[in-house]
């Protein structure tokens, strides 16, 4: 009887591990196809044709090669975080949650916006850097209000969450 128990048990928890990761999948991939859409728009100002200039950066592979990339990586971390994480974040909104995490991860992009600005000379510096940041708020917001706004449609809820007991992670998945 405690075999069958077991048995059962594992079938429920390898299902909600399946649905676990088709959800951070589907939001990766609309996260980061948001991403990808905003820094091609973004792409076409001017001031982005000079931030690419004084950095010697390619267009076509800054623009459709990395930043594809660096989309889906960025909005895997923020998908599996507001997934693993959505009750502690502080707001009953998915939208909302996922802002927050996508805010938090914008501020550690900053870091690698720094190192690249400091290659130039110390008076040039602090204006890519503010170039970079201000190309960046714009794709790191719209990742995230994709992230949440797919996520509360395809939940049906803003505050649908599920606790996997056997392993006690709490990972958001629809109901």
């Amino acid at each position: 009887m405690a075999q069958i128990t077991t048995e059962k048990t594992t079938g429920i928890r390898d299902r909600k591990v399946i649905h676990s990761i088709l959800w951070i999948f589907l939001l990766t991939i609309a996260g980061g196809l948001a991403f990808w859409v905003t820094t091609i728009a973004l792409s076409l100002l001017p001031i982005a044709a000079e931030y690419r200039a004084a950095l010697s950066l390619s267009y076509f592979q800054t623009v459709f090669v990395d930043s594809l990339l660096a989309g889906l990586i960025i909005g895997c971390c923020i998908s599996f975080a507001l997934l693993r994480f959505f009750e502690k974040i502080p707001t009953k909104n998915a939208i909302l949650k996922s802002e927050i995490l996508s805010i938090v991860v914008l501020v550690i992009a900053f870091i690698p916006v720094q190192v690249a600005a400091s290659r130039l000379g110390p008076s040039e510096a602090l204006h890519v850097f503010l170039i970079g940041a201000a190309l960046n708020v714009p794709r790191f917001l719209v990742l995230g209000f994709v992230v949440g706004y797919l996520y509360r449609r395809l939940s049906g809820s803003a505050t649908v969450v599920r606790a996997d007991a056997a392993t006690n992670h709490h990972l958001a998945t629809p109901g």
